[in-house]
């Protein structure tokens, strides 16, 4: 990628948009870094200490998470969401594996750079929709689809990518699908349409790799015991690419199913 356009990825991400803040130059350069300044000091290659423990209580009372593996301590990249809203999202990856490997804290700062919530997500699988009305469901167009009140995911589709038996029956027990509830807008209605904006990843501390998708997503969330002291969210988000290392002529689009746990933040240390 060019400077020129890896620059057009740091600006995107950085802040660019945020009229009351400094240049992103100057906001985020730092001896030749692009990832100076973030919340909780991350840069790229900062290593990540995730407390296991909510995740294990959590996938012992059936949670679809994926624990991190050894590999996947430090932070690989760092994008921003950009949303209609006045805080920030960003997205500090421990696996970027476009095959559907993803890993990541996610974290959304208030107007006044305050963190209000964060997120450990893995991914689940990801699918092509194949036709315009797979396209226009999963875009939540024609007041449908992504936005409806509830998602269910059944046990034979967890089946069809590869979960075993074992793992199926500790999620599952006798139920046939597990029902997540719409995590946005007022929840007596049957349709609320789905969030949009456009995330801008960096790949390396230069700036000179990464890419940038358009996003439109929503959040569903279900109970992990009888007590609602334990949830878990279901993030669906339908992506389309927009271009990768500065190359506009990539195209793709694919719809992302994560699993998202919320975390305390005294259980993460990044350093």
């Amino acid at each position: 990628m060019a400077w020129k356009d890896a620059y057009q990825y740091v600006g995107k991400i950085f802040g660019k948009l945020d009229k009351d803040e400094q240049n992103p130059r100057d906001m985020h350069a730092e001896n030749g870094r692009q990832d100076a300044a973030l919340p909780l000091a991350a840069r790229i290659g900062s290593v990540v200490n995730l407390q296991k423990t909510p995740l294990i209580r959590a996938i012992s009372q059936g949670s679809l998470i994926a624990m991190p593996d050894e590999a996947e301590t430090r932070i690989v990249a760092i994008s921003r969401v950009q949303l209609p809203i006045s805080g920030k999202m960003y997205r500090y990856y421990l696996n970027r594996d476009a095959d559907g490997g993803e890993k990541f804290i996610q974290l959304y700062c208030d107007a006044n750079n305050e963190l209000q919530e964060l997120l450990y997500c893995s991914h689940l699988t990801r699918l092509i929709p194949e036709t315009v009305e797979d396209q226009q469901a999963f875009l939540g167009e024609n007041g449908a689809g992504l936005g409806d009140r509830s998602y269910s995911l059944w046990r034979e589709q967890l089946a069809e990518i590869g979960w075993d038996d074992a793992t199926l029956d500790s999620v599952f027990a006798d139920a046939d699908s597990l029902t997540y509830e719409r995590d946005a807008g007022d929840p007596a209605q049957e349709f609320v349409a789905p969030f949009k904006g456009v995330e801008t990843r960096i790949d390396d501390a230069a700036g000179q790799h990464g890419l940038q998708q358009e996003v439109v997503f929503m959040p569903y969330r279900r109970k992990l015991n009888e007590a609602g002291d334990q949830t878990e969210l279901l993030l669906i988000s339908t992506e389309t690419l927009r271009s990768r290392d500065g190359d506009g002529r990539v195209r793709d689009i694919h719809v992302d199913f994560m699993i998202a746990l919320p975390l305390e933040a005294e259980r993460l240390l990044v350093q």
